[in-house]
């Protein structure tokens, strides 16, 4: 995650209200997905998109311990897309003569996409080429809209994908694009596409600009992502300007911005409300926005004394978004709801705080950072309790760090980063000992204060 990077100073802690209080949360059991064979297993997508499903499967990737010449990841070994589901971990099959493979987004039957090298070098920029993938009994090659690459963000559950591609109009622009989802340099113009079975890709177009991108898909088929307006670079930003954008039913919305040049689209929930993060008049500050059709964009704010920057990170169907709110020197994870934003605090010792998925239960996962640069601990928000640090709710004492806390499905199911005392980092899921997982072995169904 990035929405601390601007953060260098720590602030003074801050007592939470009600630390006098009892509070009790369910037990988890952690799951370590582990890796093949290599250093770091990894949830790839950010922004956030569906990566546990409410039957609890989970969509990650793995480093094989085969070094990769071109080290698409840090940690510079292939790396393999997989599902886990039920303590069964399923490898997903590569492309032909291709090895890396990544999953982002997986649908309620299972269904995942990604992006995997196709083994070829794309003979524009030299580097290796990616296609946007479907797995369902066997990979899928999604093709492109002309060019040399693709990636797959989002997939819903009637099987529609979107995402970006590669057409053969050369484009300098398309490399600085903001948020394609591609690993390795453009040289083409990326377009936003739909992809069903029936119909193959389909290019959404643009906001009048070169270059596009579908970030989101919901149940409706409603799609949310962002475009370039125009091609005229801006001094403010060194880009061209970008707007959010809404599409359904073959007409793609402009959302506009909160006065600056530059917006992206985040998330959105199956009402068609989008969440994204706007510059505001000037390029000197962003805010998180929400948009939907009757009120058009709404500017989220901050909240008191995090007043510079605010960011969304994920909206639920009851319209509650969760992100978090920055000062100079520090931020706090926020709910918003019905136009309120709460502060949902820190963790003891820590100066940064940040909100990442919010489910329909309106439980809230995240992460607390010491020096507001480095993700150090992963939490739950509940029931309007302080936040708890994850890892003090694992069943059994455990060597593994919980760092963050990426997603949280309707079930409670939560999708973690853990790191191990050698510093390697893995995926991890962590079960609620609850109602909803009766007789799972290892559990303690018992309440945690």
């Amino acid at each position: 995650m990035s929405v601390l990077a601007t953060i260098a100073m720590p602030l003074p802690l801050v007592a939470q209200d009600g630390q006098d209080r009892k509070h009790e949360h369910h037990h988890y059991k952690l799951i370590d997905l582990t890796t093949f064979g290599g250093q770091n297993a990894y949830y790839e997508s950010d922004p956030p998109e569906v990566i546990i499903n409410r039957k609890g499967v989970a969509a990650a990737s793995a480093d094989t311990s085969v070094p990769d010449p071109y080290c698409i990841n840090p940690s510079c070994f292939i790396t393999h897309a997989f599902l886990w589901h039920a303590g069964i971990r399923t490898e997903l099959d590569p492309l032909p003569g291709g090895s890396n493979s990544f999953t982002y987004s997986i649908n309620g039957s299972g269904k995942a996409v990604g992006e995997a090298q196709n083994g070829r070098i794309d003979p524009l920029t030299g580097a290796p080429e990616f296609n946007a993938v479907l797995w369902k009994s066997g990979i899928i090659n999604l093709g492109t809209l002309g060019g040399n690459q693709s990636v797959a963000n989002s997939i819903n559950d009637r099987g529609q994908i979107v995402g970006a591609a590669l057409n053969a109009i050369p484009d300098p622009l398309s490399n600085g694009f903001s948020l394609p989802y591609l690993f390795v340099p453009a040289a083409t113009q990326a377009h936003a596409f739909l992809w069903t079975e029936a119909e193959g890709m389909q290019d959404l177009g643009t906001l009048g600009g070169p270059d596009s991108t579908a970030a989101f898909v919901n149940e409706r088929g409603q799609i949310s992502g962002q475009s370039y307006t125009n091609a005229t670079i801006n001094p403010t930003t060194s880009t061209p300007t970008q707007d959010p954008f809404f599409w359904e039913n073959g007409k793609m919305v402009d959302l506009g911005t909160l006065g600056g040049t530059f917006g992206v689209s985040v998330g959105m929930n199956n009402t068609g409300q989008v969440i994204g993060d706007s510059n505001l008049a000037g390029d000197q500050a962003h805010h998180a926005f929400v948009w939907d059709k009757k009120a058009g964009l709404q500017d989220l704010g901050t909240l008191k004394g995090y007043s510079v920057l605010s960011h969304a990170n994920w909206i639920n169907d009851a319209g509650e978004i969760v992100g978090d709110s920055d000062s100079p020197t520090g931020s706090r994870a926020f709910l918003w709801k019905k136009g309120i934003m709460t502060d949902l605090g820190t963790l003891a010792n820590d100066a940064c705080s940040a909100a990442v998925s919010i489910n329909s239960r309106g439980q809230i996962v995240g992460f607390g950072s010491a020096d507001c640069v480095h993700e150090d601990r992963a939490f739950l928000w509940e029931n309007g309790d302080p936040i708890v640090d994850l890892s003090t709710l694992v069943v059994s004492a455990s060597a593994v760090t919980l760092i963050e806390a990426i997603f949280i499905n309707d079930r409670g199911e939560i999708a973690a980063r853990g790191k191990l005392p050698n510093g390697d980092e893995h995926a991890f899921v962590l079960l609620p000992c609850d109602d909803d997982h009766a007789d799972i072995g290892g559990c303690n169904y018992s309440l945690k204060e």
